[in-house]
């Protein structure tokens, strides 16, 4: 089907319900031989291969450890936190940066690990010199006794600066001395609080015994995160020259270095102490047996260390001997985690990477599939004798189009367990459009060439497919009660800025792939769901209502049954510098209330960093929920580029607030399956150097979480709990935001929004706002006196809210939406209430909920179908347009003919006197048309510059209450032209146009 013919269809094409899969057809691709019955697939023994791969995994990262710096930060490798921080002691002191860590970060720290306590004499800080120096006025400094990395460790707080500037090698560095006090320490961690960019050129430490001995020259470091300014050590003269600054005092000479570059005893060291601190770890989780005499093993390694430091040359074999019994005993020592040996078969996929646009929404589209992987298994993954499953080797699908085939040569995504170990859903496309393409940019949609859903059993048998189509489908998820939820496109429309991007939102089937609903009604994309531990569903969404394309798609919730879909972290940020743009593979942590995530790219695919989110936490629309767990790999887009560079870390799977399975490779090309704890600790469990692995997944019984009752009519084993669907609000005026002085709310404006029908970005040009939504104002709702409302509300539409005050005009405005199922009752705290505050609690019923539910009700003409024509002009034609035509002023007619077709008033009118949001990448930072939320009392017909035009004071002009409201209601609209997607030329006629698609 072609794109055109497709854009005419989508509407209508998939209608939620059952699907039969009946028909037959021919696959595309290599297929093996249809057999009458199926053999069980073999048991590959690895474990040689591994090996080989694990060592040459181990080679790689001391080459990465001892790498010179690149002469081209685009081509630089990726810069470990520890390897950056290694800067912040390692005796060059020149007035720049010897660490920093990423630009804007939240309470930033760095430390040095002193490798034994000492009493304190002094601190020295070097301050960078070339640079605001008050931005480090609040340094603290912290320190403790105990082995620790990131956040783990009790840390005492012993000096905090008062905000005076200190200078470095310019100026007087700032001393901070401990003579007279008991100031003991192994680790000494200096801190920035609240935002910084924390970069500092050099910190020293003396004890007490010996004053005159920097005891941190040279010693492990790390810090918080890294950035695009991050290097292996301080960066070179001739690097900071080349990015444009000259350092400020001569470099001193470099201190002999260990023949040869490889292999480092110091590259060893960090080794041994990484093995120490798991070993200790591990040792509170009631380890193995074995553990104790790997880590006496452990200490032998490190007492030879010891003695080849001490000799004047070190053969390069030693080195290279030493390094790797380092490497393999503290792999032997991480595989005695319980949590890694108690994981018998660990399935997991292999896929290429997705062809065509590189995108977020583009990657999960069948026509940018490469084809090639498979479903696979590997037995006994941290044991001595991996084998490898090739799960569907022998199997055939049993029903459907592809029946009596095998799912050889296609593209295989997102693959789920079942709660009782038994059953595994997959996407699977037959990438049809690769022979044609080859990866070449292409829009082609059809079932040979989109993704659907299929089930198999643990052991191979019992290959079904669940859906099918021309649409794509993808993402499968097992839900408490029995059902599965999914991506598909089956909601329609398309993405509002660019190309050709069907959308695709929440739904669930039956475990057969019938009774299809739709559980998202939002307007643009979603992706991943997965179940959280008390039974709530938790996705990805795209969320863009009025506001910047790039900065919102993190976390949501909702009920199973799809309903009150709730954002608890990161959808209104206050910037975009710092933070990720985007979470994926959101997966809870197994006895947490935390979560953990990949931090893709807007312009990029679901790969990146990791990070654990805390929604316990305050948003402060920045990094407050967010912990790093690899943070030697910048936030791609957000920190990193080009985003493919620093697409290293992805697919996680939570084993416990410590450690994860995911895939990752420091190229960011053939990703491999890894153990990773949060401390930096990580370990290559399989790769296939010929194709990347993703989603790792233990394949084997975990805990089901609790079955939620539905609260919604629409599946078909609910039919029961039909009844009309409403919202109710108990306090409007409950709220995360100071209302202005005096407001008092009247009522709720609804407001659907409408998905886009048309494919291309901005056509047509819905208003003079850059990529903004259509929309239809449903009409008003009252408000109480005690600001609760009551009303019906419409079923599976996307709408949001305005409170409108007594004189009619909107005072805040939602910048997203929300929606009802059949049968739902959707309350609401508040507008924008304290998501971390107990609500308000009162002995009476709110006013609104002792009534029977308000109808919702409409608005003036022209405002649902949206049209500025029928809405705004006839005010502009019975008091305006007659004098300014006169006068030879400001074109206020109604003639067609502007820009984008719309009249000579709209185009006179919109962009100077209006008020709009621009919709477009990097809009939250223009001023009053961007930022992430609504400033109440600061939109719409308030802070339009219309409205002084308005009055008796501009040439007498009197407009009547409702040609009032007209105006104001345009202007609290984004001030829009046109209300649907399609037959523009008649709305630009004034005639009314329904939306083809809600």
């Amino acid at each position: 089907m072609s794109p055109d013919s497709l854009s005419a269809s989508r509407s209508c094409r998939w209608l939620a319900g059952s699907i039969v899969l009946l028909f037959s057809g021919t696959i595309r691709g290599d297929h093996r031989a249809d057999r009458a019955e199926s053999k069980p697939p073999q048991a590959i023994d690895v474990a040689a291969e591994i090996q080989a791969l694990v060592e040459a995994d181990w080679i790689d990262r001391d080459r990465r450890f001892g790498a010179p710096a690149a002469a081209d930060p685009a081509a630089a490798r990726a810069v470990t936190a520890a390897e950056d921080a290694a800067g912040g002691c390692d005796g060059v002191k020149n007035g720049l940066w010897g660490f920093h860590v990423a630009s804007g970060e939240t309470d930033p720290w760095w430390q040095v690990d002193l490798g034994a306590a000492y009493r304190l004499d002094r601190v020295v800080v070097y301050n960078r010199c070339d640079a605001r120096e008050s931005r480090t006025g609040k340094l603290q400094i912290l320190v403790t006794c105990e082995e620790c990395v990131a956040e783990k460790g009790q840390f005492t707080p012993v000096y905090e600066h008062d905000g005076t500037p200190y200078g470095g090698v310019v100026g007087k560095p700032l001393e901070v001395h401990f003579a007279g006090r008991e100031v003991t320490a192994r680790i000494v961690r200096l801190r920035i609080p609240g935002r910084c960019s924390f970069a500092l050129d050099e910190i020293e430490v003396y004890a007490s015994d010996n004053p005159a001995v920097n005891v941190a020259l040279n010693k492990p470091a790390n810090q918080i995160s890294v950035s695009r300014y991050s290097w292996t050590g301080t960066m070179s003269d001739a690097e900071f020259q080349r990015l444009g600054y000259k350092p400020l005092a001569p470099r001193a000479a470099a201190p002999a270095v260990e023949a040869g570059s490889e292999f480092s005893l110091a590259h060893t060291g960090a080794v041994i102490d990484q093995a120490r601190r798991l070993g200790a770890r591990l040792a509170l989780q009631a380890g193995p047996p074995e553990l104790p005499r790997l880590v006496a093993e452990l200490e032998q390694i490190a007492a030879r260390a010891a003695e080849l430091a001490a000799a004047s040359e070190v053969p390069q074999a030693a080195r290279r001997a030493l390094y790797l019994e380092a490497c393999n005993i503290k792999r032997r020592i991480a595989f005695c985690n319980p949590l890694l040996a108690g994981i018998d078969k660990l399935l997991f996929i292999k896929r290429h990477d997705a062809a065509g646009v590189y995108h977020m929404c583009d990657q999960y589209y069948g026509c940018n599939a490469q084809p090639g992987g498979g479903l696979y298994v590997l037995e006994n993954p941290s044991g001595d004798r991996p084998r490898l499953v090739d799960l569907l080797e022998n199997s055939v699908v049993e029903n459907g189009r592809l029946q009596g085939r095998t799912l050889a040569g296609g593209s295989f995504l997102s693959p789920e367990v079942s709660w009782d170990g038994d059953t595994i859903l997959f996407a699977y496309s037959q990438a049809a459009a690769w022979e044609k393409n080859r990866g070449k940019e292409t829009y082609e949609w059809s079932p040979d060439v989109s993704y659907h859903i299929f089930k198999v059993n643990a052991d191979g048998t019992g290959l079904v497919q669940l859906t099918d189509g021309d649409g794509n489908d993808f993402d499968p998820c097992f839900l408490p009660n029995g059902r599965i939820a999914f991506i598909s496109e089956r909601r329609g429309g398309y993405l509002r800025c660019g190309r050709h991007c069907p959308v695709y939102t929440l739904f669930s089937m039956r475990s057969d792939g019938s009774d299809i609903l739709c559980l998202s009604f939002h307007e643009t994309h979603e992706w991943n769901p997965s179940v959280t531990n008390d039974g709530m569903l938790v996705y990805t969404r795209w969320d863009y209502v009025d506001r910047d394309t790039n900065v919102a798609h993190h976390m949501w919730t909702c009920y199973p049954d799809g309903r009150d879909p709730r954002s608890f972290h990161g959808n209104y940020p206050s910037r975009r510098e710092g933070r990720p743009w985007m979470e994926m593979n959101i997966r809870a942590i197994p006895d947490s209330n935390k979560f953990v995530a990949s931090t893709g790219a807007h312009h990029g695919h679901e790969f990146g960093s990791l990070v654990l989110i805390d929604p316990r936490v305050e948003d402060d629309g920045a990094m407050s929920q967010l912990t790093r767990l690899t943070p030697e790999m910048p936030f791609p887009e957000a920190e990193g580029r080009p985003v493919a560079q620093y697409s290293a870390y992805g697919t996680p799977w939570p084993l416990s607030e410590d450690d994860y399975l995911c895939v990752y490779d420091a190229a960011s090309k053939n990703r491999g399956v890894y153990w990773l704890d949060r401390f930096g600790n990580c370990e290559l469990i399989y790769r296939d150097p010929a194709i990347s692995c993703a989603a790792p997944f233990p394949l084997q019984p975990r805990p089901r979480p609790p079955i939620i009752p539905s609260g919604t009519s629409q599946a078909a084993e609910d039919k029961h709990l039909d009844r009309p669907a409403t919202v109710a609000v108990m306090n409007v005026y409950d709220a995360d935001f100071p209302w202005p002085e005096g407001t008092k709310i009247e009522a709720l404006r609804v407001i659907q929004v409408l998905p886009k029908a048309t494919a291309p970005p901005n056509k047509p040009r819905i208003g003079i706002a850059q990529q903004t939504n259509a929309r239809a104002v449903l009409g008003t709702v009252p408000v109480e006196a005690d600001g609760s409302a009551y009303f019906d509300a419409p079923v599976g539409k996307p709408i949001y809210f305005q409170a409108i005050d007594q004189h009619g005009t909107a005072v805040q405005s939602m910048r997203s939406a929300t929606y009802v199922h059949p049968g739902e009752q959707l309350t609401c705290q508040g507008c924008h209430e304290r998501k971390h505050d107990p609500p308000s609690r009162s002995l009476q019923l709110p006013l609104a909920l002792r009534r029977a539910p308000s109808p919702i009700r409409p608005d003036v003409d022209g405002s649902n179908p949206f049209n500025y024509v029928r809405l705004v002009q006839p005010v502009l034609d019975r008091n305006c347009a007659g004098c300014h035509q006169e006068k030879k002023v400001l074109d206020l007619s109604g003639k067609p003919g502007a820009a984008n077709g719309w009249t000579q008033s709209y185009a006179s009118l919109a962009e100077k006197y209006g008020f709009y949001f621009h919709v477009t990448n990097g809009s939250i930072n223009m001023n009053a048309h961007g930022g992430s939320r609504t400033v109440a009392g600061q939109f719409g017909a308030r802070a339009a510059g219309l409205m002084k035009y308005l009055d008796e004071s501009h040439y007498d002009v009197k407009l009547s209450p409702e040609d009032r409201h007209r105006i104001s209601l345009w202007l609290d609209c984004n001030s829009e032209f046109y209300g649907a997607y399609e037959h523009t030329d008649q709305q630009a006629r004034g005639e009314s146009v329904s939306p083809s698609l809600e």
